[in-house]
């Protein structure tokens, strides 16, 4: 369907930046900021940013 834009470090990096995100929202209490995670979590998943796309970017 969509072709593969993101890399394997910037997939990492995503990841890393959900798992904070989520953990900060248990620990301030919030847990809806954990919300905020899905998008870094579902284009590190899936590979594919469709902002990248957009831009023209791949990484």
């Amino acid at each position: 369907m969509f072709q593969r834009n993101i890399g394997e470090a910037d997939s990492v990096i995503r990841l890393a930046l959900a798992a904070m995100i989520i953990v900060f929202s248990l620990i301030t209490g919030h847990p809806a900021l954990a919300l905020v995670a899905i998008v870094p979590l579902v284009t590190a998943l899936s590979g594919v940013c469709p902002l990248y796309s957009v831009l023209g970017l791949h990484t």
